[in-house]
């Protein structure tokens, strides 16, 4: 009986340990106010109503703002912002990278993170959690991963603006900022974050292991 259970529990915790699959084709998130009721997810919007329009989004052919302190910029689409993602377990966000630019370290409780480089050159690295760092250099076409919520960075390492997508296999994969969290000032994470890529101060010129 006790196996039977163990069983039991072993598969209701793997059913509910990622983004519940959806039950039926599409369910694009219903525009309006917020619903009475506290779901996981978003209300659909009637299938009468869903057109090619909620499957499609403009909102990360323009570059953010790097106007501020981190010279960055984090555009995050969950299915809030882009209704066709609703119960698919995706989303997707764009990062801007000046040329110094960096955004500290900080984790996705809920996803992994898969980052493709569109432009320019970028450091990326992850912790884990018997604190070995992870560390490389990525260019134009490269990929990177960082495991579901592990702390994980990203700094500008080229003479240009750098642009990178990133996919998440999550609909809201949450982010915790540990400066947030601390109470840490800002100036602090971004030395903290520079201070462990070998080299810092200087630009990529060979080697992509740092």
């Amino acid at each position: 009986m006790k196996f039977f259970v163990v069983i039991v529990f072993c598969a209701i915790f793997l059913s509910v340990s990622a983004d519940s699959d959806n039950m039926q084709d599409t369910c694009p998130t219903a525009p309006g106010k917020q619903s009475i009721f506290f779901i996981n997810g978003y209300p659909c919007k009637n299938p009468t109503e869903i057109n090619a329009q909620d499957f499609k989004s403009t909102k990360l052919t323009v570059a953010g703002d790097t106007d501020n302190y981190l010279q960055s910029s984090v555009t995050l689409l969950t299915a809030s912002e882009f209704p066709g993602l609703n119960t698919l377990g995706l989303s997707v966000s764009r990062t801007d990278l000046e040329r110094d630019g960096s955004v500290p370290f900080h984790s996705h409780p809920r996803s992994s993170e898969m980052l493709f480089v569109v432009k320019g050159v970028v450091f990326a690295g992850f912790l884990d959690t018997k604190n070995k760092i992870f560390q490389t250099v990525l260019r134009k076409g490269d990929v990177f991963v960082f495991p579901k919520g592990l702390l994980h960075f990203c700094l500008s390492g080229g003479f240009e603006r750098a642009t990178a997508l990133s996919f998440y296999n999550s609909q809201n994969p949450g982010v915790v900022d540990i400066g947030g969290v601390f109470g840490i000032d800002q100036e602090h994470i971004k030395n903290m974050t520079r201070s462990l890529v070998t080299g810092s101060g200087s630009r990529v010129t060979n080697g992509d292991e740092l």
